[in-house]
């Protein structure tokens, strides 16, 4: 039994006292220190929960919106294999989406409130995914970077402090990883195709490597989630930490793919043991967040439009569910007649025929 759970009350997953017990806080402090996992029972802050909401469903709105700029090119993959590779990870995309909607729903929040909250613009997904897909090369481009950013950021979150959201990403994780060697495995074959193809594979990476650096958020002087998010142990490293991480990453991999990442102040620190690089626009990133990127309105107009066509399968879905529901026969009994004859051979063999 956690810390946690040894001194807890039961609480609801959708409501927190305000005027909690502080034995109940220390015993959460306690099992955050320890490194146990906090569950959807176990009391919790209320800004602890508050900052789990915020962050898986922005990375389940991520994961769904993030389906759109791949699946611009399934129709239009340059072989069979290629498009199976593509429709395979667009759908684990949205097993991703779904697996994040349902960590967050067991804080009591439902799917249904984070769509809407993203179809109205109040909740975000990642300024990464407002970006256009210009060609084919553009697909290599973000399994090789945007993919290899979300590994960076995520395969920490395996140790999050809270069970759920730590249980999901381990699966997630090592779908990603696929992804990214998909993605490293595509830009390879470009760049050591025709000169034509190498271009192209050279014009992807220099479209996405400084919005890549951008998916792991502002500055750690400038974020005003990541210290807290860190303390208790939702995070594991900061902003920063993990985008030179990601670089020094980067570089020997567009090494081997023999491609340049576009920076001409990237270069190797021996003092530091890291690679320094240059300064990236974060006036392009708060444009983005704030709805200006090259794709925001097409993005989420083209979300808004899915969810309300898609309206009958989840009126269907509920339907079926209500009709099924533990304490029910799978079937409505038919109504009985006692006077009615059995039927003839003859219609029976009509309708086998």
């Amino acid at each position: 039994m956690t810390a946690v759970a040894a001194g807890r009350k039961w609480q609801s997953p959708a409501q927190t006292p305000a005027d909690a017990d502080p034995a109940l806080a220390e015993a959460f402090d306690a099992a955050v220190r320890a490194d146990e996992r906090i569950e959807p029972r176990d009391w919790m802050p209320d800004a602890y929960r508050a900052t789990l909401v915020r962050q898986m469903a922005q990375h389940a709105h991520s994961e769904i919106i993030g389906m759109q700029p791949e699946a611009n090119w399934i129709t239009r993959a340059p072989s069979l294999r290629r498009k199976a590779i593509l429709l395979a990870k667009v759908q684990d995309e949205a097993g991703h989406g779904l697996y994040l909607y349902s960590a967050a729903e067991t804080l009591g929040t439902s799917r249904e409130e984070m769509l809407d909250k993203l179809h109205a613009g109040r909740q975000r997904y990642s300024s990464i995914f407002n970006y256009p897909t210009l060609t084919w090369a553009d697909v290599g481009a973000i399994g090789w970077l945007v993919d290899g950013a979300a590994i960076t950021n995520q395969v920490p979150l395996c140790r999050c402090s809270y069970g759920p959201y730590a249980r999901a990403m381990v699966r997630i994780c090592k779908e990603e990883s696929f992804h990214q060697r998909q993605g490293y495995e595509s830009l390879l074959a470009l760049s050591r195709g025709t000169p034509a193809q190498h271009e192209m594979a050279q014009d992807a990476v220099n479209r996405w490597w400084w919005p890549s650096l951008m998916m792991f958020g502002p500055p750690d002087d400038a974020s005003s989630h990541s210290e807290q998010s860190m303390a208790w142990k939702i995070k594991r490293h900061s902003n920063d930490e993990l985008r030179q991480r990601f670089v020094d990453i980067c570089v020997p991999q567009a090494r081997s793919l023999g491609l340049t990442l576009p920076d001409p102040e990237l270069r190797w620190n021996e003092e530091r043991g890291r690679h320094d690089f240059g300064a990236i626009d974060w006036t392009e990133f708060e444009q983005v967040l704030k709805g200006n990127g090259p794709c925001n309105e097409e993005r989420l107009a083209r979300r808004r439009r899915a969810h309300e066509e898609g309206a009958w399968v989840r009126d269907a879905a509920a339907a079926h569910a209500a009709k099924h529901r533990p304490g029910q026969d799978s079937e409505p009994p038919r109504p009985t007649d006692t006077h009615r004859p059995a039927p003839s051979a003859a219609p029976a063999q009509e309708a086998t025929a």
